[in-house]
């Protein structure tokens, strides 16, 4: 493993669901202590569920991320019971704020820019807040709103005092994230960016999750990335991307740049790959 690429994976960022706590307790000794770990915001999970994920990955001696879905939360009320319930188990400091997934919000909050502007974050204890970059685009947002839409949260996060950084949606194309962060420091927005990647998985379920969040698959990039859409029974990781990434990484061009794992499920399994990609170099 390049230097570069040891680099990049000093302080990777894992994520999981309310439902995944087990599998994080046993994948304990594969995950170095104080790494992030990002609790998701699913549809069909409660509070007592979200919380109680956050307060566990804090007494396993992580750093819990819990996320924040702007368009599922019902209401103002809601929003602060969530941060209030993080804030009493210590889990408040750093959070993910997305959009979500609905289409319509079900409240008063249409995006993630609006949970931001609410104020309510720095009275819970929120120091710091990550919001979402697309690297290959969004498949029901033109590019020109999601750079304005980055651009907006940067200065609403400045002016509530808070400290900002962008996850990137997953994606198999290392040269579209090189193009895409270049991009973003030539728009003079210099927020640390850690790189969505998909974890260790098998080809159909990896495929399944980029339809899903309309993530590009052409067949020269599925190769490239190391899927074979003839072998969807076999399996994947991203040693290619991650070699790729660290190969094409110039620290004046593109600034802080740290790494993401979308463990879609398998959390131990990913742990269990970036300790052993680790250990090879």
């Amino acid at each position: 493993m390049s230097t570069t690429t040891t680099a990049l994976l000093q302080d990777f960022s894992l994520e999981m669901t309310g439902k995944d706590v087990g599998e994080l307790r046993a994948a304990r000794s594969a995950v170095p202590a104080g790494t992030r770990v990002n609790v998701t915001y699913l549809a069909g999970e409660d509070l007592a569920l979200r919380v109680e994920a956050a307060r566990a990955v804090r007494e396993l001696g992580f750093r819990p991320v819990p996320h924040v879905s702007a368009r599922r939360l019902g209401s103002r009320a809601a929003l602060g019971e969530f941060l209030a319930a993080l804030q009493a188990v210590g889990a408040s400091e750093e959070l993910v704020v997305v959009g979500g997934d609905p289409s319509a919000p079900e409240g008063p909050f249409a995006d993630a820019l609006s949970v931001v502007e609410s104020g309510l974050l720095p009275a819970a204890g929120v120091r710091r807040v990550v919001v979402t970059g697309y690297p290959e685009g969004h498949p029901g947002i033109a590019d020109a709103v999601l750079w304005q839409a980055l651009e907006r949260k940067r200065s609403a996060l400045a002016e509530q005092g808070l400290e900002g950084a962008v996850t990137t949606q997953f994606g198999f194309d290392a040269d579209a994230v090189l193009t895409w962060v270049a991009a973003l420091r030539a728009r003079r927005i210099d927020l640390p960016v850690r790189v969505g990647v998909p974890g260790p998985a098998g080809v159909r379920r990896l495929l399944t999750y980029a339809g899903r969040f309309g993530v590009a698959t052409s067949a020269g990039i599925a190769r490239q990335y190391g899927l074979s859409l003839t072998g969807l029974l076999g399996t994947a990781g991203p040693d290619r991307f991650l070699h790729t990434l660290a190969a094409g990484l110039d620290p004046e061009r593109h600034g802080a740049v740290g790494v993401h794992f979308y463990t879609f499920g398998g959390l131990g399994a990913t742990a269990g790959w970036v300790r052993e990609f680790r250990a090879a170099g």
